[in-house]
């Protein structure tokens, strides 16, 4: 558990330092119907908060269309660089003989299991023009996202791309999910509010007990604020083609979002659910 500014961002958005703040947001958007279909759900009648556009996906323009329909939705551009499955790929909306060291011999993105070839090896040049051409398209749709954050690159230690994507945030007037301990910090002590805990990827709960899990987690839930990734789906023909091996994890996500129970849990609590919107006017404020 990380906690750096004891209350700071409470501060910053207005909230008193021990309310318990959560951002529940639907990664991969855009990835394909499956998971469209059940993000559309969960925002309208779900505890969903905002979602995250992959910019390269098949599934993308039928997202985008959705958000350009349904302008109160808060959304964020969700970087993608890594495409993990054997059958189902993307690769850059940028010219591939621009951004070689992104892409595998077929052109498309390295998948999950090359992610250490493909961070030892990728020039980061490449990799900001293609981080610049997600966002670029997702503003030329006339649409305004509140916050960048990525699909399944492991930037862990590796501050410079961090670095790049904070650069990025800045520049775009956009507010930036944070991972570990040095990316709040940092992010932090410049006086951004941010997530104070190190953000829950749902994708890494065992899907057996992951209804017990989330319940607990909200009753459990810290001061300050969270963020959980969700990663919700419908285990229909497309999805378990896509995913065979998915233990219905993003059934399951969706399952819970939806539920009565969640609901409750969040009510009886006082869960304050909030999006990136509130963030990213704080970003722009401090930014200038």
């Amino acid at each position: 558990m990380i906690l750096v500014n004891k209350g700071q961002t409470n501060r910053l958005l207005g909230y008193p330092v021990d309310a318990r703040l959560l951002i529940i947001n639907a990664d991969d958007f855009g990835m394909c119907h499956s998971v469209n279909d059940a993000i559309f759900r969960a925002l309208k009648k779900g505890l969903l908060c905002s979602t995250t556009l992959m910019v390269p996906c098949s599934w993308a323009l039928h997202a985008t269309h959705f958000l350009a329909d349904h302008p109160e939705i808060p959304f964020g551009v969700h970087l993608t660089v890594i495409s993990e499955w054997a059958d189902y790929r993307w690769g850059p909306v940028t010219s591939r003989e621009k951004v070689p060291s992104l892409i595998d011999k077929a052109g498309y993105f390295y998948n999950f299991e090359r992610m250490p070839e493909f961070l030892a090896q990728v020039r980061l040049d490449q990799l900001e023009m293609e981080f610049r051409g997600q966002i670029e398209a997702v503003l030329a749709a006339g649409l305004k996202p509140t916050h960048l954050d990525w699909h399944a690159l492991r930037i862990g230690d590796r501050t410079d791309i961090f670095d790049v994507m904070l650069r990025l945030a800045k520049e775009y007037g956009l507010a930036l999910r944070v991972a570990g301990r040095s990316g709040i910090e940092k992010v932090q002590s410049q006086g951004f509010p941010s997530n104070d805990y190190d953000f829950l990827d749902s994708s890494l709960l065992d899907p057996v007990d992951k209804f017990a899990c989330y319940d607990q987690m909200l009753r459990e839930l810290p001061a300050g604020l969270s963020e959980w990734a969700f990663h919700p789906g419908l285990d229909n023909a497309e999805l378990l083609a896509i995913e065979p091996d998915g233990k219905h994890n993003r059934q399951t996500d969706y399952d819970f979002l939806v539920s009565q129970e969640a609901k409750d849990i969040v009510k009886e609590e006082g869960i304050i659910l909030l999006d990136y919107r509130v963030l990213k006017v704080v970003w722009n404020e401090v930014s200038s």
